[in-house]
């Protein structure tokens, strides 16, 4: 069985590398974008098991991202997770209603990315 595809979306390098390591230790083949728009691309281009979207990203937020995954039904089994350096009630109200699958503030530590990537994912972490 391949492996299943992630996009990591983050406008922070240090975050997007960690995290690009963390999953690909873990055996995730993994795509990073630099802003909302390339992560947009990318979800069409490459057709990702998983996304993990930052809130804030230049061009387009992650928001707006998991908003186009879940209006489409050929994205919409696309698993996706927000990432927000905003903890507040207020943010996660918003993230869930967008569509996300989880919610997670930053700081996080890579292991509860990697258990929350391979819960949604069940099989296909495999």
């Amino acid at each position: 069985m391949p492996a299943a595809k992630i996009l990591v979306a983050d406008d922070e390098p240090f975050i997007a590398r960690s995290l690009s390591y963390v999953l690909q230790r873990s055996g995730f083949d993994v795509y990073v974008a630099k802003d909302g728009e390339e992560a947009y691309q990318l979800v069409e281009k490459v057709r990702p098991n998983l996304v993990i979207l930052d809130v804030m990203m230049p061009h387009r937020t992650g928001y707006e991202v998991c908003q186009h995954i879940r209006s489409r039904e050929d994205l919409r089994a696309m698993k996706v997770i927000i990432l927000s350096a905003k903890g507040q009630a207020s943010d996660l109200e918003e993230g869930l209603p967008a569509g996300a699958d989880a919610y997670v503030p930053k700081p996080f530590s890579p292991a509860e990315i990697i258990a929350m990537v391979q819960d949604l994912l069940g099989e296909a972490a495999a």
